[in-house]
C-alpha cells in the first residue's frame, strides 16, 4: 500500500509521461466551492511547440470512474487564464452536473482561444500519448485527450458518432494545434 496522496500518484503519472510541470494554477473565481479542494490544473511542455494544461483532481480516490483530462495547444495560443478557466467550468460540471467519459462533448461557452471557431470540446483517446498515459493502473484512473472542436462538428459528432468524426479528423488531417483551423465538416 502506498502512502502518497491520490493527487501525488497523478502527479507522478504526468511526471512520468511529459516531466515536471512548469506551472501549477488554479481558477479562483465563480462556484468553485464544487470543484476539489486539491483540484488545480498542471501546465507543461509535452514538446517545444507543444504546450499540455492538464488536470489533477478532476476526481477524487474515492470516486468510482475516476477521471483527469487534458489540452494541447501552442505555446503562441496558450491563453493561461482563459485555458484554467474552461478546464475549471469542465470540471465543476463533471462534478455537479452530468458525469464525464469517452466520446462526450462539452460547451466551452465561449471560444477556446480569442477569435476561435472552436468553443466546445470532446473527450477522446490520448492518441498521441497511447495507454501509458491514458491509465493509471493504482488507482484506477483514467485520462483523456479534450480536443477543442467547432459547433458544426458537434452536430455532425451527434449525428454520425464520435468514430465518424475522428474518421474525418485524420482524413483531414487537422492541426489540433491551430486554434483558427477550419472545421472538418
Amino acid at each position: 500500500m502506498t502512502s502518497l496522496t491520490f493527487a501525488e500518484l497523478i502527479d507522478r503519472h504526468y511526471l512520468k509521461n511529459w516531466g515536471a510541470p512548469k506551472r501549477i494554477t488554479r481558477w479562483d473565481s465563480g462556484p468553485i466551492g464544487a470543484v476539489p479542494r486539491d483540484f488545480r490544473i498542471l501546465v507543461m511542455d509535452r514538446a517545444s511547440d507543444m504546450t499540455v494544461f492538464a488536470t489533477r483532481c478532476m476526481s477524487q480516490a474515492a470516486d468510482m470512474n475516476r477521471l483527469e483530462i487534458h489540452a494541447l495547444c501552442h505555446p503562441d495560443h496558450s491563453e493561461h487564464a482563459s485555458l484554467v478557466e474552461i478546464l475549471t467550468a469542465i470540471v465543476h460540471y463533471h462534478r455537479t452536473g452530468s458525469e464525464l467519459g469517452l466520446g462526450h462533448s462539452v460547451n466551452f461557452g465561449k471560444p477556446w482561444v480569442t477569435g476561435s471557431a472552436c468553443s466546445y470540446g470532446v473527450l477522446s483517446l490520448p492518441y498521441l500519448d497511447g495507454p501509458d498515459l491514458e491509465w493509471l493502473e493504482e488507482p484506477r484512473v483514467r485520462f483523456l485527450w479534450l480536443i477543442p472542436v467547432t459547433q458544426a462538428e458537434i452536430a455532425f459528432k451527434k449525428a454520425r458518432g464520435m468514430e465518424a468524426l475522428e474518421e474525418r479528423f485524420e482524413a483531414a488531417r487537422f492541426n489540433f494545434l491551430d486554434p483558427f483551423r477550419a472545421s472538418v465538416v
